[in-house]
C-alpha cells in the first residue's frame, strides 16, 4: 500500500511538472525481459537443474522413512517395547533431518533463494545499467518498472521500452565480446613475436655451429709441417728410448 501511495505522488509530481515542461515517461516489464536474455535462461536451466537434484534426494530420504515405517508396524508384534521405542526414535530424528534439509535446500533462506540471487544480479545490473544509458540518451524523467510491486492501473503500449533495453543490453554485449576477440588477438600477435624471436635465435645458433665446424674443417686440411732430417733421428730414438724402458 505504500508503494502504492509512492506512485500516486509520482503521478501527481507528473502532472505538475507537465504543466511546465514536457516530461517523459517509460516504463519497463523485467519479467519479458529476463525471459528474452539468453544468459537468463541459461541461469534458470542450471538452478532447475540443482533443484531437480535436490528434490529427489528428498523424495529418496522420504521414501526411506516411510519403509522403516512399515518395517515397524509389520514386525511391531514381535517387538519389545523398548526396540519400538528406540525405532520410532531413530524414525522421528529422520523425519527432523529431512525437514531441516527442505529447508536448507528450498526455504525462504534456502540454497535455491541465494544462488538465484547470486546467478540473477549480474543480469539485474545489466538492465539497471541499459536503464540509465537509455534514460541519459533518451531524456527520460521516469522509468518505472510493471513487473514490480507498484500497481500500474494502466499503461499505453508506446511508452513500453523493454525491447529497447534489450536491444541496448545485447549491444553492450556484443561490445564485451568484440573487446575480449581483441584481446586474444593481441595474445596471439605477441606470441607470435615472440616465437619469431626464438627461430631468429635458433637461426643464429645454427649459424655459430655451422662457422664452429668450418674452422675445425679448415684446420684439418692445414698442410702438415715437414719435418727436418735431423728432427726424425730425434723421434726415432726417442720411439727406442722407450721402447726399451718397456722391457725393461
Amino acid at each position: 500500500m505504500k508503494k502504492t501511495y509512492i506512485f500516486i505522488l509520482l503521478l501527481l509530481i507528473t502532472t505538475f511538472m507537465n504543466a511546465q515542461r514536457g516530461v517523459k515517461i517509460g516504463y519497463i516489464d523485467t519479467e519479458y525481459i529476463l525471459e528474452n536474455l539468453q544468459e537468463y535462461k541459461q541461469v534458470s536451466t542450471r538452478l532447475e537443474e540443482k533443484a531437480k537434484d535436490w528434490k529427489k534426494e528428498i523424495e529418496d530420504r522420504a521414501r526411506k522413512i516411510e519403509q522403516k515405517k512399515e518395517a515397524l508396524n509389520s514386525e511391531r508384534i514381535l517387538l519389545t517395547s523398548e526396540m519400538i521405542e528406540e525405532i520410532e526414535e531413530e524414525i522421528s530424528f529422520d523425519e527432523e533431518e529431512l525437514n531441516e534439509y527442505q529447508q536448507k535446500r528450498f526455504g525462504p533462506r534456502g540454497d535455491l533463494i541465494i544462488q538465484k540471487q547470486q546467478l540473477i544480479q549480474p543480469i539485474q545490473d545489466q538492465i539497471f545499467n541499459a536503464i540509465k544509458e537509455l534514460a541519459k540518451s533518451k531524456n527520460y524523467d521516469f522509468i518505472f518498472d510493471k513487473s514490480a510491486d507498484i500497481v500500474m492501473l494502466y499503461s499505453d503500449r508506446r511508452y513500453d521500452i523493454s525491447d529497447q533495453i534489450l536491444r541496448t543490453i545485447s549491444r553492450a554485449n556484443n561490445r564485451r565480446k568484440l573487446d575480449s576477440r581483441k584481446d586474444k588477438r593481441e595474445v596471439e600477435n605477441e606470441s607470435l613475436i615472440d616465437d619469431s624471436i626464438d627461430v631468429t635465435e635458433v637461426i643464429d645458433d645454427n649459424k655459430n655451429d655451422i662457422e664452429d665446424k668450418e674452422d675445425t674443417k679448415a684446420k684439418s686440411t692445414e698442410p702438415k709441417k715437414k719435418l727436418t732430417v735431423k728432427e726424425l733421428l730425434e723421434q726415432r730414438k726417442q720411439k727406442n728410448s722407450n721402447k726399451r724402458k718397456v722391457k725393461d
